[in-house]
């Protein structure tokens, strides 16, 4: 959000003064993401971003056909059908997306060269999500190509996240990939310490896992999407509309690598992946 903020500064709208920005937290319960968007609907505001994934989106799109939205996913918004099309999203929303789902092969690739010998992996999944079946097919179809078999882990809150981990301890694994969702990343801290308490090498899609200590990470810059969607927010509340603007995709992926997590690993890190890696963490 402060690169959100950061992007409306920029574009000469000072906060307080300007524009007045004004926060609903679902608190990590989708549904009360209807009832939040409906508030906001209520106070009449000049525009709605709906950040923390594609389930907000739908929740805004919903409630309102004529205020202006911009949004910051990481679903492909065509196939959840929150846009028409990417360049020509039409309606009274538009935004960035940072593509989490398309990435989930390479998400397992990047598992496969950290443990070579992995054959037994877990997939970390929220199933409060509406799309989460889906999610998980995008992991179990490349997953079963490389020839490794998945256990399927579900938490949507931090008691479960703490009993996720725990199965470990009677079902090992050779590693896990979390799969992207808002919870996890507000999480982001407490899984990460699980991960080392139970030498679990994983992989994420944002960055910012890595850096509170998990391994490596592979995906598109989560502040990045939500810089473009606030200079987004900025054109559109000076007078350019949602239809006009085309939805935003990442032009980079990122990978990123904590060093200091794969020596408490025990883990080796191949010259040739620390040559591809974006970020190393030490």
């Amino acid at each position: 959000m402060t690169a959100f903020r950061r992007a409306i500064g920029e574009g000469g709208l000072a906060e307080g003064k300007d524009v007045l920005i004004e926060f609903r937290w679902a608190e990590d319960q989708f549904e009360r993401l209807p009832m939040l968007a409906n508030d906001l609907v209520q106070r009449k505001v000049s525009l709605i971003f709906a950040g923390g994934g594609d389930v907000a989106a739908l929740a805004a799109k919903k409630a309102t056909a004529t205020i202006p939205i911009v949004f910051a996913i990481g679903a492909d918004p065509v196939r959840q059908g929150i846009v028409s099309s990417l360049n020509r999203p039409g309606g009274n929303i538009t935004g960035v997306t940072f593509l989490s789902v398309e990435i989930r092969p390479k998400m397992l690739e990047l598992l496969r060269e950290l443990v070579p010998k992995a054959s037994i992996i877990a997939v970390l999944g929220n199933p409060n999500r509406p799309n989460y079946t889906n999610l998980l097919n995008e992991v179990l179809h490349p997953a079963s190509a490389l020839g490794l078999q998945v256990r399927v882990l579900t938490a949507g809150n931090e008691t479960e996240i703490e009993a996720a981990f725990k199965t470990f301890n009677n079902e090992p694994v050779d590693g896990l990939l979390v799969l992207s969702d808002p919870v996890y990343f507000d999480r982001r801290d407490q899984i990460a310490q699980l991960e080392s308490v139970h030498k679990m090498p994983s992989v994420h899609s944002e960055r910012e896992i890595v850096a509170a200590g998990g391994l490596a990470s592979y995906g598109a810059s989560i502040t990045d999407a939500y810089h473009q969607a606030g200079i987004y927010a900025d054109r559109i509340l000076k007078g350019e509309r949602p239809a006009d603007l085309p939805v935003m995709e990442p032009t980079k992926f990122e990978l990123a690598i904590n060093l200091k997590t794969a020596k408490a690993l025990g883990l080796t890190i191949t010259p040739t992946l620390l040559a591809r890696a974006d970020e190393v963490i030490e």
